[in-house]
């Protein structure tokens, strides 16, 4: 996993893993550039709803996500018709494993 230090200059921002603090608020579009990820616009959204026929899960059109990596290669490989897997970077098997976790457990099935 990725850990995020934003020095003092950027307003003394730190994500990690284990720490989410900052002086001020968190600067999401610094985040989205340090990560190298793209903001989840209603582009997406919609081209989910047009690949799937379906409404897009309630966290996309409540924007629960806001940015994304390579969510764009999926709905490509869907629209080919090619097969794809979702790996979402949590350990079931953790014992730290707790409610939050469901997050992206949802989202992923």
């Amino acid at each position: 996993m990725e850990n995020l230090t934003i020095t003092e200059e950027e307003e003394e921002q730190v994500v990690n893993p284990w720490e989410v603090c900052s002086k001020t608020k968190i600067d999401y579009d610094k985040l989205i550039d340090q990560f190298g990820c793209q903001r989840l616009d209603q582009s997406f959204i919609d081209r989910v709803f047009r690949l799937t026929h379906r409404s897009p899960h309630i966290f996309l059109r409540r924007n629960v996500f806001f940015a994304h990596r390579d969510f764009n290669e999926i709905l490509d490989a869907y629209e080919r018709g090619e097969k794809f897997y979702l790996y979402t970077g949590r350990g079931p098997s953790s014992e730290a494993l707790h409610l939050g976790h469901l997050i992206p457990f949802m989202f992923t099935k």
